[in-house]
């Protein structure tokens, strides 16, 4: 399981779990639960490529990010991460 420390949102931490560039699981930390369970369940099977596109630069309000765009962020991170290895 992957952990990312989410930063401008509600949310605490994401922790989620990829497998053969398919996300598989998805939790947050605080912040809004029905709609983040909702974002969790609808990402859950995607592909780490088909997540970041749908959900990057979602803004929540005023605010310049959002629980969904943190996670394409977590997500970019990993598989950043992933390349250099």
């Amino acid at each position: 399981m992957n952990t990312y420390i989410p930063s401008g949102v509600c949310s605490k931490k994401i922790e989620f779990l990829v497998e053969d560039n398919i996300v598989k699981e998805i939790h947050f930390q605080s912040g809004c639960p029905g709609n983040l369970q909702g974002v969790s369940r609808l990402a859950e099977g995607m592909t780490v490529d088909a997540v970041i596109t749908k959900l990057k630069g979602i803004r929540c309000g005023a605010k310049a990010t959002s629980c969904p765009d943190q996670l394409a962020q977590a997500l970019e991170q990993l598989m950043s991460k992933n390349a250099l290895e």
